[in-house]
């Protein structure tokens, strides 16, 4: 059901001429009836000013029961969400720990080939050695 001027304005908030000025400059699109009145359809509208809440107290307690209990469903949901983030830092953390680990292993086991574990050769004290293909 289209609104009137008047209407349109209660039900956003703003000034009659605001609405007035808004239909003249194409903002929103609205009709006039036989009668010459404005038919403006909600829709249209609110496209451009968003309505007023209702000061029903039987509305506002409806909505206050819905807002909490979809309060209450996303708090849920973000505790589920916050519970699988700690469980995947607990997993990264074990897997860093592991990869340590791993890593400390390697270099070890690196160094131990890079250096020479050979036991020493006594030399004996003559400098010159002799060949074993001399006559």
């Amino acid at each position: 059901m289209p609104y009137t001027l008047g209407e349109a304005a209660k039900a956003t908030g703003k000034d009659r001429a605001t609405i007035s000025r808004a239909i003249k400059n194409g903002r929103i699109s609205a009709e006039k009836d036989e009668l010459g009145q404005w038919a403006i359809e909600p829709v249209e509208l609110h496209r451009v000013y968003p309505p007023l809440q209702q000061h029903n107290s039987a509305r506002n307690s409806d909505d206050a029961t819905e807002r909490n209990t979809d309060s209450e469903a996303e708090i849920r949901e973000l505790r589920a969400k916050l519970e699988a983030a700690d469980e995947r830092d607990r997993l990264k953390d074990e897997m860093i720990e592991d990869l340590k680990t791993d890593r400390d292993h390697w270099r070890q086991q690196a160094t131990a080939l890079l250096t020479d574990q050979r036991p020493a050769r006594r030399r004996g004290w003559w400098p010159f050695r002799r060949s074993k293909t001399s006559p």
